[in-house]
């Protein structure tokens, strides 16, 4: 690379990350709640998430015909059937 192409990606590199940086800054500052507050609603949408996926892959395996107690088995190929 040139000298130029690498200054351009240095410049770019640092104003991304000053950019996130003030984003970031910004928005805890005028988060309308309290940290304490903003934690536990992270955690309430972490666990529906996580419920979520669970119900999600629950739904697949019956689809699939698998039960949570049946072992999947390696084929030799690309797929666990």
């Amino acid at each position: 690379m040139s000298r130029s192409k690498n200054t351009t990606l240095a410049t770019a590199i640092l104003a991304l990350t000053t950019g996130a940086l003030m984003g970031a800054v910004t928005a805890l500052l005028l988060a309308p709640t309290s940290g304490k507050e903003t934690r536990r609603k992270l955690s309430d949408l972490q666990e529906g998430a996580g419920n979520r996926i669970k119900r999600y892959t629950e739904e697949a395996r019956y689809k699939l015909g698998k039960t949570k107690g049946e072992d999947l088995h390696y084929d030799g190929g690309d797929a666990w059937i």
